[in-house]
């Protein structure tokens, strides 16, 4: 709600969904990529992009408050009754309009090469919010490690090495997902971003972030 039709203004030129569409469209181990919405506009959008839209999405599973495993069972169940299923669900969110195919591809990989029941992007927390330093304050008013720790690790260099979801690609065994109603089973193997070129677009700021991102690689790609 933080930028309103996000989905479909023009960021750098193009609808935000076109750079999802493109990237999901290029990645070579996808068998099929579908749009779930429930708004015509969007789904018109999307088709011009090149994604199907085989249905749309029912209106209580497009309120604010609406989970993501919702809307993935639904879309999942809907493709299962006209007789498709598939080994693994990728769900890519438009939000994320700097993640590539290559990006696609290399988390699906990983899901076969870990055996794990799923992947998702993430990214390094800095070291001042790593889990061993983070406090949290109790009832009674005082503070507790966040890991349950009696006391902090004193140096940083000790310290293990935390991430945090990144937010640009999950992929998801089909049986974890249907079965277990998780979007992310019990195992779930990590496929780490450069933090430099990820972006989420939930305010002005990541948007104006967005648009410099964009112009660089774009430079760039023009300079190479």
């Amino acid at each position: 709600k933080g930028i309103p039709r996000k989905n479909i203004r023009l960021l750098a030129g193009k609808p935000l969904l076109a750079y999802t569409a493109e990237a999901a469209l290029r990645a070579r181990r996808l068998a099929r990529v579908i749009l779930s919405t429930d708004d015509a506009e969007i789904a018109a959008v999307g088709r011009q992009c090149g994604l199907a839209v085989p249905f749309l999405r029912p209106v209580q599973l497009a309120e604010d408050a609406t989970p993501t495993l919702d809307v993935l069972l639904h879309a999942v169940s809907a493709l299962e009754q006209d007789g498709e299923r598939y080994e693994a669900i990728c769900l890519l969110q438009p939000t994320n309009p700097l993640r590539t195919a290559e990006h696609i591809d290399a988390c699906i990989d990983r899901l076969g090469q870990t055996g794990a029941d799923s992947v998702m992007t993430i990214l390094p927390v800095p070291v001042e919010y790593n889990p061993h330093w983070v406090y949290f304050e109790d009832k009674q008013g005082f503070l507790r490690l966040s890991t349950g720790a009696p006391a902090p690790i004193p140096r940083r260099q000790e310290l293990p090495a935390a991430c945090h979801r990144e937010g640009s690609v999950y992929v998801v065994r089909r049986d974890v997902l249907m079965e277990e109603r998780s979007l992310y089973g019990s195992q779930v193997a990590g496929y780490p971003m450069n933090p430099q070129w990820s972006v989420n677009l939930d305010s002005s700021e990541d948007w104006a972030r967005a648009e410099t991102l964009l112009a660089l690689l774009r430079a760039e790609h023009v300079a190479g």
